[in-house]
């Protein structure tokens, strides 16, 4: 039954992820997870649900054993030893990452109401089309011109802030 949902729940966790392997790693866990919990005996009315919901716990558990494993690492270099913090902690970096991030979020903010309320279903609320047609009453087509335009109107950005603008 839950073999259907394995190309849905692998898009989900490379989307979260970023990693093909880490992804498929996620998956694996989360389905194992959710078979115990039929073998169990627990019914499952929702199963595509319920594995998204498990690979969420799944990769803040690992987040968190990664986290550990970092933490004693470092205690294991002892204080003399103790290197500086990874780049993306810098403030430097920090900041300029707010900024990149600021930046996107004007660009989104740019575009006209019905184009960015379909964008900002589509990239942070990680809705279908479809269902983002449904809601917003329009046609499937209007929302993937909504959301190409979302996307065009991010990748300008991106290449105004590759280039120094």
């Amino acid at each position: 039954m839950l073999e259907r949902y394995y190309r849905e729940l692998l898009n989900f966790c490379m989307r979260k992820v970023r990693d093909r392997d880490t992804a498929a790693d996620l998956a694996q866990e989360s389905y194992a997870r959710v078979l115990s919990m039929q073998q169990a005996g627990q019914a499952i009315r929702e199963p595509a649900a319920l594995l998204k919901q498990v690979a969420v716990h799944t990769k803040i558990d690992m987040d968190r054993r990664a986290a550990v494993r970092e933490h004693d690492d470092i205690d294991a270099l002892g204080e003399a030893e103790h290197p500086a913090a990874p780049q993306h902690l810098q403030p430097e970096e920090a900041y300029a990452s707010s900024q990149t991030v600021q930046a996107y979020l004007d660009t989104i903010e740019a575009l006209p109401p019905r184009c960015r309320e379909a964008f900002a279903m589509y990239l942070f609320d990680e809705l279908p089309n479809k269902e983002i047609a449904e809601r917003m009453g329009v046609s499937l087509s209007l929302v993937d011109r909504y959301i190409k335009r979302g996307k065009l109107a991010c990748m300008a950005r991106r290449e105004a802030l590759r280039n120094g603008e």
